[in-house]
């Protein structure tokens, strides 16, 4: 017997996302009632566990096939050696720490920024690419952090565009939250403010009618969330990006091709035509990133562009995201498409179908 049984699962407290927090996993011993594990497992993630930390929210939990270890969101949640074993790559490959012009602020671009409020997640991505952020506690900016951070916003014009991620900024309170979008907004050059979020996903019940209110008080805002998986595409996510698309906020998905999870056309496929059926538009689909610690997951470059080459024309282009490899040293993000473009001559260029068929086109000259 695993520990959220159907009827627990129907339980009032069930729905309250403070109640799944505290029952989060995060020990071997809470795991085994959860999911089967190999004796591999009870032996070496009590090790991996004193380095890196895990938190399964009950519900996310819920999810899993206990008896498949191979299961899409257990290899998504759970702890693996690998972890520790595999050193090949950076902790910081996309040098986010020299690319930090003041704490608190990740900046790439000259018009945008991440603000960065809270190391805090529901639930800790076992590819994430912050796995240095983890630390052993959770932490969130100070007034005064958040304050610095955005002085600097205020004194850059060229600033427009102001990401609050993490960590997951919905694991502050609704007061915090909104504080820290009216700051943003008084800043007279931006324009629109972004939350990165995984909450719809593995905590759905953090989107509630008070906190919908509050964030329709602050457009325009959009919110970028991370479905990886169609198994993800539950009731109660649903309802939690209906909450918001109803409070009029555009929402975007970020998924990340991950080897097991999610590495084949029909499982994306899958994924993206359930995305725009609850209102999420599929905005990237990352090649995983050259972490230490998580080349487990990664797959080569092309499988992602023949991925992408195989979804053209099969589901419209509203489902297909853009295919997006993050270069190492802070560079920024190169998308990476099917090549279409076959040549051109004096007056017509020679495009490639998604039957593969080589069509001439007039140039337009």
């Amino acid at each position: 017997m695993h520990t959220f049984p159907e009827k627990l699962r129907k339980a009032e407290e069930w729905s309250d996302w403070r109640w799944q927090l505290s029952n989060s996993i995060t020990t071997v011993g809470q795991l085994e009632h959860s999911t089967d594990l190999t004796d591999e497992e009870r032996l070496n993630l009590p090790r991996v566990l004193k380095k890196l930390r895990m938190r399964i929210t009950p519900y996310y939990a819920s999810l899993m096939d206990p008896e498949d270890l191979n299961d899409p969101i257990r290899l998504q949640a759970v702890a693996s050696i690998l972890e520790l074993s595999d050193t090949r790559g950076e902790d910081d490959p996309m040098s986010e720490d020299s690319t930090t012009p003041v704490k608190g602020v990740l900046q790439r671009y000259p018009d945008r920024i991440c603000l960065l409020v809270t190391n805090e997640c529901a639930s800790f991505c076992r590819f994430c690419q912050r796995k240095r952020r983890i630390a052993t506690r959770d932490y969130h900016a100070s007034d005064e952090g958040i304050l610095n951070a955005l002085a600097y916003v205020r004194s850059n014009k060229d600033i427009r565009d102001v990401l609050v991620t993490g960590g997951d900024p919905l694991m502050m309170t609704n007061d915090r939250l909104d504080w820290i979008l009216s700051e943003i907004e008084d800043i007279p050059q931006v324009e629109i403010k972004r939350i990165g979020t995984r909450t719809p996903v593995v905590l759905p019940q953090r989107i509630t009618h008070r906190l919908t209110k509050m964030l329709s008080r602050h457009h325009p805002l959009w919110i970028n969330t991370h479905f990886n998986h169609p198994a993800e595409i539950t009731e109660e996510a649903a309802q939690a990006c209906a909450m918001l698309a109803d409070a009029g906020i555009p929402l975007g998905n970020q998924t990340v091709l991950l080897k097991g999870v999610n590495d084949s056309v029909k499982v994306l496929e899958e994924l993206f035509k359930k995305l725009v059926q609850i209102r999420v538009r599929p905005y990237y689909l990352f090649q995983c990133n050259p972490v230490r610690g998580i080349n487990h997951f990664r797959t080569p470059v092309k499988l992602g562009i023949e991925i992408i080459k195989q979804l053209q024309g099969r589901i419209s282009g509203l489902c297909i995201p853009r295919f997006v490899v993050n270069i190492p040293g802070g560079k920024g993000k190169i998308p990476l498409q099917p090549r279409n473009f076959c040549g051109e001559d004096e007056d017509t260029v020679y495009l490639r179908t998604w039957r593969g068929e080589v069509i001439p086109y007039p140039s337009g000259n």
